[in-house]
């Protein structure tokens, strides 16, 4: 297929590689882009895969605990604008799922939106589209929760960056300026998962193979690419599990470090981020005025 220069402009912004290495990748890819940023890290040309950071879309992250603090919710809802992600109706109407969320412990998205929004009253859905044609006049969706639930001996906590981040925590142990602290490490840091065994296999067999193929490039021997590899491997594991990481506030010291010393564990977390993973259309306002302008 036909290499575009809107597609090589994506790649550079995605990877940081020069614009040739980007149009050859996606020539050998045959326009791929995901296969093109994992061939430019490949060949060691990308310095980053910018794609899993990048803010997509507005709306708010938004936290629900019960009364003994043992069941947590966190919810996305999305709109178009940042000035209607601030309104009262949005986050009215996101404070109200959650709620329902918390209540009803629906299945899935598609469950709850066919709930009642309040005992009695119209379903989320219909809410949701008295909204969007009425007080907020905008497209809005919710896009995705989680429920944790703690036992005993085990504590919840949240962390909100703003209404952009948001984070739950389930701990075993220790005390509340930790699970917050843990909470706050996880809004800053990206960590994938607890330790280890937490880590997608697949995500595993591709950083080994991306680190193999940039061993082999470097013409070393063999049993030195081996070593290679395994130490690059040990440092990906590190830099990607809560308890591998620094510890944000004191980083001469890990997670893990910081949680054995207490007497804690972390169970497991969840992190939000507005808009994360969604393509949003980036407008031209120049052309747009223009339009209008040519259009009066």
């Amino acid at each position: 297929m036909s290499v575009t220069a809107s597609m090589v402009k994506e790649l550079r912004e995605r990877t940081g590689a020069g614009m040739m290495e980007c149009k050859k990748a996606l020539t050998e890819t045959g326009g791929d882009q995901e296969a093109a940023v994992e061939l430019l890290r490949k060949k060691g040309a990308a310095s980053a895969d910018k794609k899993s950071g990048r803010v997509a879309a507005e709306g708010a992250i938004v936290h629900r605990f019960s009364a003994d603090g043992k069941r947590a919710v966190m919810l996305e809802v999305n709109s178009e604008t940042d000035f209607v992600a601030k309104g009262e109706a949005f986050n009215e109407f996101a404070e109200a799922v959650a709620a329902r969320i918390l209540e009803s412990e629906p299945a899935d998205v598609e469950a709850l939106m066919e709930m009642p929004l309040t005992d009695g009253g119209e379903s989320v859905e219909a809410v949701r589209k008295a909204l969007v044609g009425g007080k907020i006049g905008e497209n809005i969706s919710v896009r995705r929760f989680v429920v944790l639930n703690a036992g005993e001996g085990e504590t919840l906590s949240g962390y909100l960056h703003g209404s952009r981040i948001g984070v739950l925590v389930h701990n075993r142990g220790g005390d509340e300026v930790l699970a917050r602290d843990i909470a706050m490490h996880v809004a800053a840091s990206r960590p994938v998962s607890v330790d280890e065994s937490g880590v997608p296999a697949d995500l595993l067999a591709r950083e080994r193979d991306i680190f193999l193929e940039q061993a082999r490039a470097s013409g070393k021997p063999e049993n030195i690419m081996e070593k290679m590899v395994e130490g690059r491997m040990r440092k990906f594991l590190a830099e990607s599990t809560l308890v591998g990481q620094p510890f944000v506030k004191d980083p001469d010291q890990t997670v893990g470090k910081l949680l054995s010393s207490a007497g804690a564990s972390t169970l497991e977390f969840a992190r939000f981020e507005v808009g994360e993973g969604i393509e949003k259309k980036s407008d031209d306002f120049v052309a747009e005025v223009m339009a209008q302008a040519k259009g009066n």
